[in-house]
């Protein structure tokens, strides 16, 4: 057989890997982009080129990379435990200390923490538990769930099937249909037309209330809600929004499972952004990324008193995961907050957070240009083909793929994701990055707007 010399990690992957979220006939058209090393904000290449990555790895790079006060407890951690499992009446010191922090910065009565290995393993608990909960209280019939179009919950069966954003579903693939059912996207932008702000929001949330109504009250175990939808456009709702469906739950019995993989642990300059910045206390929160800064994949299920008083008795919760509060992602998750509080990054967060949207803000001026939304250090650019009309340039243009291409070869990494251009940078980002990262952007989206022109296409 012929292989690839053992030397090129590149074309060792491309040989041998698939990838999350692989297009195949572009993957075997061009090898993959191999990195060497990060610290801070930076990334390096295996040929030494140097990138500013403001896509922050996966939204989980929040204190930054190349930390070695990390490495230096993990390693530690590694060699006093590297492993114990924590099923039915064991634990170790990291996993009840990380789970006593939890609740302590939790809003609420979130005092109960379930650990998993991320994101995705984290909503598919969500869901297993709403259910459970409701049977453990005599409600056998509350099996069905609610979410929303242009949401992202994970890739696991459970979590993807939740989750409903575009090119998400491919057709080769089957999904779970029954018992889950979605909401119209609070997208601002793409509201429909004469419609302000206060009458799309009273429009979703009668939207709401009709589904339950549809669906039966006494049916429904719990909605589903990123406080900001990350991967579907970062779409911050409407003001209010938030707040009134989560009334709506309360007045149904329906809990509210916010889903803040993304948006906690410091990305809009708190702990979680459900209370303290959309007014509402959730059920249950679903957590990962910045927990541990992507030092060590780990997730939590952080959920309510009232839930985990309802769920005692002579019964089995028969779930969790191998994995489930690893001594050493334990010990990484509780350093990463450590650091957090030391340093301050919350209020830094919020502060650079601030500069970071007004600099991005007259990027709108630009032509190919519709949108550019977010809050704090997450951010989208949504490019369009017709401002007036907001109508999308073809697929087949790859707009917001070309648009990083160009960033990239400047030394800025955004992440395309169809049309749009998205931004999550660490919390550790300065002033300075920022203006790097917005100058960069806007000769990027200038250069392929140019380039669409002379291939003969109409934008503005």
């Amino acid at each position: 057989m012929n292989r690839p010399a053992i030397n090129d990690p590149a074309l060792l992957d491309q040989a041998h890997a698939l990838h999350p979220w692989t297009h195949f006939e572009s993957f075997a058209a061009t090898p993959p982009l191999v990195m060497d090393r990060g610290e801070g904000c930076w990334l390096w290449d295996q040929s030494g080129r140097k990138y500013l990555d403001a896509v922050g790895g996966l939204w989980c790079t929040n204190i930054g990379l190349g930390r070695r006060d990390m490495a230096d407890v993990i390693a530690a951690q590694a060699v006093k435990l590297a492993y114990s499992n924590t099923f039915v009446d064991l634990t170790h010191d990291p996993a009840a200390l990380l789970a006593a922090k939890l609740a302590d910065i939790a809003p609420g009565d979130l005092n109960r923490v379930q650990f998993t290995t991320g994101g995705s393993t984290a909503i598919d608990s969500a869901y297993r538990m709403a259910i459970y909960y409701h049977r453990c209280r005599g409600e056998m019939d509350r099996t069905h769930v609610i979410a929303r179009d242009d949401s992202y919950h994970g890739s696991t069966f459970a979590s993807i099937s939740i989750g409903q954003r575009s090119g998400d579903k491919v057709p080769e693939f089957h999904y779970k249909t029954d018992g889950i059912h979605h909401l119209s996207s609070p997208n601002l932008y793409r509201r429909p037309d004469g419609m302000d702000e206060d009458a799309f929001r009273d429009h979703l949330v009668a939207e709401f209330e009709a589904k339950i109504a549809e669906i039966g009250a006494d049916k429904v175990a719990a909605f589903f809600a990123e406080p900001i939808q990350a991967s579907g456009g970062v779409i911050v709702p409407p003001k209010g929004y938030l707040r009134a469906m989560s009334e709506v739950c309360q007045r149904h019995g329906i809990l509210f499972i916010a889903d803040e993989v993304v948006t906690g642990f410091g990305r809009l300059g708190h702990w979680f952004a459900s209370r303290d910045l959309f007014d509402v206390q959730p059920d249950m929160i679903c957590s990962a990324k910045g927990l541990s800064s992507g030092y060590q994949p780990i997730g939590a299920l952080i959920f309510s008193d009232r839930i985990w008083e309802a769920m005692q008795g002579d019964r089995w919760y028969a779930s969790g995961f191998t994995y489930s509060g690893h001594p050493v992602a334990c010990a990484a998750a509780l350093k990463n907050i450590e650091i957090i509080e030391d340093e301050g990054l919350l209020a830094h967060a919020a502060e650079v957070g601030s500069y970071f949207q007004s600099r991005l803000a007259p990027l709108a001026e630009l032509p190919l240009v519709g949108d550019v939304r977010g809050q704090a250090l997450i951010a989208c650019v949504e490019n369009v083909a017709d401002k007036e009309t907001k109508a999308l340039l073809p697929d087949e243009l790859n707009v917001g793929k070309r648009i990083g291409n160009a960033a990239e070869a400047r030394g800025l990494m955004v992440r395309p994701i169809g049309h749009l251009n998205v931004m999550s940078p660490a919390l550790i980002i300065t002033q300075d990055q920022v203006d790097f990262t917005v100058d960069t952007l806007a000769q990027s989206i200038t250069e392929v707007a140019d380039q669409l022109v002379r291939e003969g296409v109409k934008v503005g």
